[in-house]
């Protein structure tokens, strides 16, 4: 095949939002000869940067879905995924994270690490991703790298250490040092493509001298070499500085700093030397696959071509030919005309056309080599499906899928969109797994599920523009939880005689509260007072009991149902009569332990200036939410609150018109909280009065 596999990198660029990363990426793709002219993300030109191909991704100027693409840069082979910085999308983020061996941390250098910056961190925590920090926007106007290096440090527990310091700031951005080779890097030429190395400008070598001594004394941790040449106070060679860099960062235990402005061209040549240099290469990442026909015993997978193909299918998309599957190959390689097997959905089924990715352009190549990412045409699967060679039957471990928090109904407006609307629904259900649809039993309305406001926005915005269809949205509802606050017990015998055998089962035992579950079944049946066989049915009841409380209809958690006793009929039971009898017996129990309603809390951050500081806090605490910390940093501050999802709704607006627009929030589900008792109340009243004028119909 002729492909080094130590010579590829998958790499994704992750930050908050709106740190530059697809202005980062743009100038990868410049600098690597992938694209000859460079056009900015909310450009003049109308252009707009060639990741974001998304019609609507251009207008709002936000990343909606990951792109991939391959570039080359210094004989490396480097796949790069650009994910969004939303924290609607977040799925989009672990998806890509699933399959990259490490990642760009771009962080912006006026707003440091932000709230999305810590959402990123734990996601690449998870998922065992190494990274290099990226400090951007050097250019602008309160640019501090040294402080966002701190908070690199104290915010998010990382062993950050600068291996550039800038050559002037803000306005003055001329280049940088950089302190493994002791020089000046200057970028030359209209767009910074001529590097050009010096001497340290005499005003900054006190400082360069400081933090090389910082780096080396860092380094010196993970060398026994280095460490020895250092404290003898002997020349140490780069190539050593460069492989103990490399060894610490891919141990997770290093984070190289580096810095400039994608914006401004200046630092980003570095930054790839950086990737090729620091990050791990496929054969250096251990991943793992389940043997399904062992067990689910755990198999290391190799990069390694001649053994059997085991790949991963991680992002789906609808082209104009069929749908498109992205898939990253961890052992094997997947050849035209190859038969692979789906190990979720069990079949066989043959590569037809195999592509490379660019964005939204393709280039068909014959085979995929181990580590690499490519895209597959017209197979039928679902996200996350691992694909193995007929011979062995592997599944990779699935992703962390969030829950939804916040439903919508929708009403196509007339007979043409509702064809058009379940063809999209079924297409984004099967593309993001945090969106979900259904069908409200009770009312027969559509209802659409998703990650936050503006995660459903999107959605109906792009059945608008990608399926012509019109549609009505509801008020968005609250994706509200029940639970118990106190133990209960219940004593229920179902009996029904109907000519023939009749049904029996008497269930007996109680429930209490349980922290960290949803659910926990407890058997301690003594003596075959249920026979064996019944058991499953009285768990099976509970379970099914659980999916509606009797407060206002939503699910329940956070219950321990505990069985010790019952009665059964040698004829008259079965299993359905002691699911029947155990529903009976939830119920009963359920009314006696002072049930509750849960609502969804989110984590809120705002930013803005100071002095609006006020105003946010009024905004916040107007909505029942509690503020959990209040930063100031020059002229902008930031409040992180805890707030309810309920209250949350139009929020975009009232902030802006309190700060003149100059301020942002993002938020993200943190937990499920108690309601206050007024409100507990109304919602039940509500619900009540639902219910009847569905049973006068």
């Amino acid at each position: 095949m002729g492909i080094d596999i130590t010579k590829m990198r998958n790499i994704g660029i992750s930050a908050h939002i709106d740190s530059g990363k697809t202005t980062l990426s743009e100038r990868i793709l410049f600098y690597t000869n992938k694209i000859h002219a460079i056009h900015e993300v909310k450009g003049k030109d109308g252009v707009g940067a060639t990741m974001d191909h998304m019609e609507l991704e251009r207008e709002r100027g936000i990343t909606v879905q990951s792109a991939a693409t391959q570039v080359t840069w210094k004989g490396y082979t480097i796949n790069l995924i650009d994910t969004p910085g939303h924290v609607d999308f977040t799925i989009e983020v672990e998806r890509s994270l699933r399959v990259l061996d490490g990642a760009i941390l771009v962080l912006c250098a006026v707003g440091g690490v932000q709230s999305q910056s810590i959402t990123v961190d734990c996601q690449l925590k998870r998922y065992h991703v190494p990274r290099i920090a990226f400090v951007n926007k050097c250019d602008r106007t309160g640019a501090n790298p040294f402080k966002v290096r701190m908070q690199l440090r104290e915010k998010l527990g990382l062993n950050a250490v600068l291996l550039q310091i800038p050559i002037g700031l803000e306005d003055k951005l001329e280049g940088l040092v950089d302190l493994i080779s002791q020089k000046a890097v200057y970028y030359d030429g209209d767009q910074g493509t001529q590097v050009r190395y010096a001497e340290i400008p005499a005003h900054l070598q006190a400082d360069a001298a400081k933090y090389r001594e910082e780096l080396l004394d860092a380094l010196s941790m993970f060398n026994d070499e280095l460490a020895e040449l250092y404290l003898g106070g002997e020349e140490i060679p780069e190539e050593l500085i460069h492989s103990t860099i490399r060894k610490a960062t891919i141990a997770e235990q290093f984070v190289p700093v580096m810095m400039g402005s994608a914006y401004k061209n200046k630092g980003v040549q570095l930054l790839l030397d950086g990737v090729t240099r620091y990050l791990p290469d496929p054969t250096e990442v251990k991943n793992y696959a389940l043997d399904l026909d062992n067990n689910e015993a755990q198999v290391e997978l190799k990069a390694d071509e001649n053994l059997p193909t085991v790949a991963l299918g991680f992002k789906l998309e609808d082209g104009q030919y069929g749908q498109l599957t992205y898939v990253r190959i961890y052992q094997g390689a997947i050849k035209k005309g190859d038969e692979l097997y789906n190990s979720r959905a069990r079949k066989r089924f043959k590569v037809g056309r195999l592509v490379r990715m660019h964005a939204n352009h393709m280039e068909d190549i014959n085979e995929g080599a181990p580590g690499d990412i490519v895209a597959l045409f017209g197979i039928d699967c679902a996200s996350g499906d691992t694909f193995c060679s007929p011979s062995i039957n592997y599944a990779m471990t699935s992703m962390y899928v969030p829950e939804p928090v916040i439903s919508l109904a929708i009403t196509p407006k007339d007979k043409k969109s509702a064809d058009q609307m379940s063809k999209a629904l079924n297409r984004f259900t099967k593309e993001d797994p945090t969106f979900q649809a259904y069908v409200d039993p009770e009312s027969n309305q559509t209802i659409i599920k998703g990650m936050g406001e503006l995660h459903l926005e999107v959605y109906i915005e792009r059945m608008r523009r990608e399926y012509k269809c019109e549609v009505e949205t509801g008020m968005p509802q609250v994706a509200y939880r029940e639970t118990i606050t106190q133990r209960a017990e219940f004593n229920y015998t179902h009996k029904k005689q109907t000519g023939g055998s009749g049904q029996y089962g008497r269930v007996a035992g109680y429930m209490e509260p349980l922290e960290d579950k949803d659910y926990e079944f407890v058997d301690m049946i003594k003596g075959g007072a249920i026979p064996n066989e019944f058991i499953p049915s009285c768990d099976k009841g509970f379970r099914e009991a659980m999916k509606r409380g009797t407060l206002i209809g939503f699910p329940i958690v956070g219950v321990r149902c505990v069985i010790n006793d019952g009665q059964s009929h040698p004829v008259d039971s079965s299993d359905i009569a002691f699911q029947l009898a155990a529903i009976g017996a939830f119920r009963e129990g359920y009314a006696k332990a002072k049930p509750c309603i849960l609502e969804p809390i989110m984590k809120v951050s705002v930013e803005g200036p100071t002095e609006f500081q006020g105003n946010i806090f009024a905004s916040i605490n107007q909505r029942r939410g509690i503020i959990t910390s209040s930063t100031e940093e020059g002229t902008y501050c930031r409040v992180e609150a805890e707030v309810p999802l309920s209250e949350m709704f139009g929020y975009s607006t009232v902030l802006r018109s309190l700060t003149q627009g100059k301020a942002e929030f993002t938020m993200e589900f943190l937990k499920y909280g108690k309601v206050p008792s007024s409100i507990s109340e109304t919602l039940i009243k509500e619900y009540e009065e639902k219910r009847k004028k569905e049973q006068q119909k």
